[in-house]
């Protein structure tokens, strides 16, 4: 390992400022200590907003909206594609960041953390701003001859709101097309992971947006309550827990302010009857293990068909022997610690909790656990109702359960019994059957045969408790913009 190397591994960005308007304002709030959740060590302690200080920064983002509204699309364009710029040339600081603050493996954190959301998402959102988004309506002779043009303006000032597990791209799905509609932005990350966003600030400045286009401030539950509540704020977007989504809502509502709202998942994944389960099984639980579960569209819970229950068990155990459980800064690591000790025994509680009920441990990752670090072993549940809190509920853990079914139909039915909707895979042999099956599933995003990456023109979001509105693509964009119907006579 180089002197490089090992200096990188040990960085997090030393912002501890707020950004408001053009000015790194020393926050007046309360503090509290940000951990490296890999080593339980602190590694900052950090400052959030005062009431005052969340009023200035909404009135910045007020302040500063005209201006940015009224530039051209071409014109905030290429604002956005600068601030991409900077992000690209800070890659090797938000990394480490990332991997220090969220304890994701470095295996995954430079693609999926980092490259994934700058290079894709936001520059597709530097793009979408030129879009003219103009509908001509053409000719109406009722009462008398008109014309109209249906037009969309921005919707006005934003309050981004993130969890703590993707940080840098909860973010940019966020921001890059409320910058890109013409909207203005008061962003607030997850109080568990505040340097990224923190570090941003200095980001925002070095690539010249315009002071008041973005502000960033961190604080707890109460930060959050009043930007959610605040009279200048025009939407609210927020990803997190169902729990504290539907607080969002109530919170956004006093002021009838809209809500695009990305929570929680219990994803299903179906194999149905043919399929090889040698192909698809390993990849199936690395898959879902990912970040150590910590995703709001984990695919954890497996719908498995009676005639090839048994195979699949089989073909996946070999990949409880690939999942390396351990320091994130390890390249063969690809499972990470819990964020922090409480949620890690809110994993530990489902695994416990699931046996007690009389489910079953079928695989799982047997190796010890390391001294530090709020780790938690993968596991395969089986043995459970489809009634069972494991598999009903959202763990967000490196735990999956597994239920067999008899036909397509109770597949279905299955897949279905859930207050979720956000993600659902189909693994099937035949392309009808499965676009079939894909239609009837309740789900926001349903992949066949394992799909692709996350595509920054799809939209993201959910049926049910999983959310309301959509990100990413022109419906993520519309989230952001008012729509105005424009009529003359002729």
């Amino acid at each position: 390992m180089t002197a490089v190397a090992e200096v990188q591994q040990d960085w997090v960005p030393d912002t501890r400022t707020l950004l408001i308007g053009d000015t790194d304002a020393q926050p007046e709030g309360e503090s509290w200590d940000v951990f490296n959740p890999a080593t339980e060590a602190v590694i900052a302690t950090v400052g959030g907003a005062s009431s005052s200080q969340v009023d200035d920064a909404v009135a910045a983002a007020r302040k500063a909206f005209p201006g940015w509204a009224a530039l051209s699309g071409e014109e905030r364009s290429v604002h956005i594609h600068r601030f991409a710029d900077a992000l690209e040339k800070a890659a090797d600081r938000l990394l480490p960041s990332i991997v220090n603050e969220v304890g994701c493996p470095v295996s995954l954190a430079a693609y999926l953390q980092v490259k994934m959301a700058v290079d894709e998402h936001l520059r597709w959102a530097a793009e979408a701003a030129k879009t003219d988004r103009t509908i001509h309506l053409g000719g109406y002779d009722k009462p008398v001859p008109t014309m109209s043009d249906v037009v969309h303006q921005p919707v006005g000032v934003v309050a981004a709101i993130t969890g703590y597990n993707y940080p840098l791209n909860l973010a940019i799905f966020k921001f890059g097309a409320a910058l890109a509609a013409g909207c203005t932005v008061v962003l607030l990350p997850s109080p568990r992971t505040p340097l990224t966003t923190l570090f941003l600030g200095d980001l925002i400045k070095e690539a010249g947006l315009p002071p008041g286009v973005m502000n960033v401030i961190i604080g707890g539950a109460d930060v959050g309550q009043q930007l959610s509540s605040h009279r200048g704020v025009d939407r609210v977007s927020f990803t997190g827990s169902d729990g504290v989504g539907a607080k969002i809502m109530e919170q956004a509502s006093a002021n009838l302010a809209g809500v695009t709202l990305e929570l929680g998942g219990k994803s299903p994944n179906i194999v149905l009857e043919g399929v090889d389960v040698k192909k698809i099984a390993v990849e199936m639980h690395l898959r879902w293990a990912r970040n150590g579960g910590q995703g709001c569209a984990a695919l954890a819970r497996l719908l498995v068909h009676d005639s090839v229950y048994d195979e699949f068990l089989e073909a996946g155990a070999s990949a409880f022997d690939q999942m390396i459980v351990g320091d994130p800064w390890d390249p063969a690591t690809n499972i990470g610690p819990m964020i922090r000790p409480d949620h890690q025994a809110r994993v530990n509680g489902f695994i416990d909790g699931s046996v007690a009920e009389g489910g079953k441990k079928l695989l799982e990752v047997t190796k010890p656990l390391p001294e530090k670090g709020w780790y938690v072993n993968p596991v395969l549940l089986g043995g459970l109702p489809h009634s069972a809190r494991a598999v009903q509920q959202e763990i967000f853990g490196p735990v999956a359960v597994i239920v067999p079914f008899k036909d397509t139909e109770e597949a279905i039915r299955l897949a279905n019994d859930t207050e979720y909707g956000l993600a659902a895979n189909v693994y099937c042999d035949d392309p009808i059957e499965a676009r079939r099956v894909a239609e009837q599933v309740r789900a926001g995003t349903v992949w066949i045969n394992g799909g692709g990456s996350m595509r920054p023109d799809a939209p993201f979001g959910g049926y049910g408790k999983s959310g309301v509105g959509r990100e990413l693509g022109e419906w993520g964009m519309k989230e952001y913009l008012e729509v105005k119907h424009i009529q003359w006579r002729v």
